[in-house]
């Protein structure tokens, strides 16, 4: 399957995407490096990304999903909490659930959408075409 075209599921808070597959990722990466840092490798990702993503995360719960302890000459780290542990496995189902659920009707309706390759290039033409207005 194209994953231009997949199912994403995004649990908002107001505005804010309190969860959603990007911070479910960063959780998991955290959750294998100890570490936002190595996470944020993992995933070609600047550590001011996933610090603000781990803030923003921890804001939207009742308690932090991360924790994390100050570096120093031994290093710090992040563990994800158990809320976190939690949170990312009921997130995983949903994910599942979701996606099951509506797999007949997304696939009738990726069967109506251009290619990914063809879509890019007719955003390039028209990014060319107001060049030139």
């Amino acid at each position: 399957m194209n994953d231009a075209k997949t199912l994403r599921v995004r649990v908002m808070q107001g505005q804010t995407i309190a969860f959603g597959p990007g911070k479910a990722d960063l959780l998991q990466a955290i959750a294998q490096t100890g570490s936002i840092s190595g996470a944020a490798r993992e995933m070609d990702m600047s550590y001011r990304r996933a610090w603000l993503l781990v803030e923003e995360m921890n804001r939207c719960f009742a308690s932090p999903l991360v924790a994390t302890a100050t570096g120093g000459a031994r290093g710090g780290g992040a563990a994800v909490t158990e809320l976190g542990q939690e949170v990312l496995a009921r997130y995983r189902r949903m994910q599942k659930k979701a996606a099951a659920s509506i797999a007949g009707e997304l696939r009738q309706l990726q069967a109506l959408m251009r290619p990914a390759d063809e879509q890019g290039a007719e955003d390039q033409r028209q990014g060319q075409d107001s060049d030139h207005a």
